[in-house]
Formats: C-alpha cells, sequence, structure tokens
C-alpha cells in the first residue's frame, strides 16, 4: 500500500509539473530611453514590445520595432530612424538572456539578467540589473540600464557630436500574462 501511495504522489507531482504554467508574455511592454544632450534633452517611450519570459528555463527574450518609438518632436523621429538607427535597414531591436539565480516563487528579487542585446544589427554582452515581482503566478519585471552609442556603431556627425550623449539610460517593464500557445 505505501508504495502505491508514494507512486500515486510521485505521478501528481509530475502531471502538475507538466500543466504549470512555465512561460509568460508581455505583449505591451514598455521601454524608454533617456540621452543628456547640451542642447535639447532626447527622450522617447516605445509601448509595442514584445517580451517572452520562460520561468522553468530561467530566460527572457524581448523583441521591439523601432519605429514604435514616439518622440515629443516629429524631427526627432525623423533623425533617430533615418540618420542614426536606420530602421529601415536594422528595423528592429532584441534581447535575450538567462535570469541568474531565479526563484520562479519569489514574491520579489533583484537579478541580474545576462544577455545579448541587438540594436542597429550588433549584438553585445549584456548584464542588466532587473526586479522580477510574483504576483499569485504573473510576473512584472522592471529595470534600467546604460548603452554607449559606440558600442552599436550609431554614426554622430562631428558637428552633432557634443550635443548628443555617449551613453543612453534605457528603462523597461513588463508586465506578463501566461502565455497560451
Amino acid at each position: 500500500m505505501n508504495k502505491f501511495l508514494f507512486f500515486l504522489i510521485i505521478c501528481i507531482i509530475n502531471i502538475y509539473d507538466f500543466t504549470a504554467q512555465n512561460q509568460f508574455i508581455a505583449r505591451q511592454g514598455q521601454i524608454t530611453f533617456f540621452s543628456y544632450a547640451s542642447v535639447e534633452n532626447i527622450e522617447a517611450q516605445n509601448n509595442q514590445v514584445l517580451s517572452i519570459l520562460d520561468v522553468k528555463t530561467k530566460k527572457v527574450a524581448v523583441s521591439m520595432l523601432m519605429r514604435a518609438f514616439v518622440f515629443k518632436k516629429d524631427l526627432m523621429y525623423e533623425h533617430f530612424n533615418e540618420s542614426y538607427i536606420e530602421s529601415d535597414i536594422y528595423p528592429k531591436a532584441t534581447f535575450e538572456g538567462d535570469i541568474l539565480n531565479f526563484d520562479k516563487n519569489a514574491t520579489r528579487q533583484t537579478k541580474l539578467i545576462n544577455g545579448v542585446l541587438n540594436i542597429h544589427g550588433i549584438s553585445k554582452e549584456t548584464k542588466i540589473k532587473s526586479t522580477i515581482e510574483n504576483n499569485n503566478g504573473t510576473y512584472s519585471i522592471y529595470g534600467e540600464c546604460k548603452v554607449l552609442v559606440k558600442d552599436f556603431d550609431i554614426k554622430i556627425p562631428p558637428i552633432l557630436s557634443s550635443n548628443i550623449a555617449k551613453s543612453i539610460t534605457i528603462k523597461f517593464k513588463f508586465q506578463y500574462q501566461p502565455y497560451d500557445e
């Protein structure tokens, strides 16, 4: 009888683990960037960012269209897409990473995400400090990081180089829901 009970418990645990929700999606994540400039600060927001979180493999992936950034001025949008990011050639940016020491059951945790950030056709190893919250089985990830313009081969005309910061602050926030295939 004890062997049968043990076998039954193992089966239930395996079935629960197999059916447990492991993948989550954020269809309208938010990414903003800010660049201090002596003439005028440059700031934009993108609310059409897609992200997938897999709590079993501890991986996260992000994809966004560069033309979805909204600027205060149309001219900034035009320069960003045509002169700097070259959105016709490099239409999206991506990030794929592993969450270090992630505990899917913790309510709130601050973790490093090691991954590869791809902007402007250039991939760069990146470590991002993030806060991860678990609210009854749904997750949020938010944080910020800095990237150097030169790391992604973004050309700034010499006449404008003193007006544009060499590093950009990127803030992000994703609210995930269970992913139903």
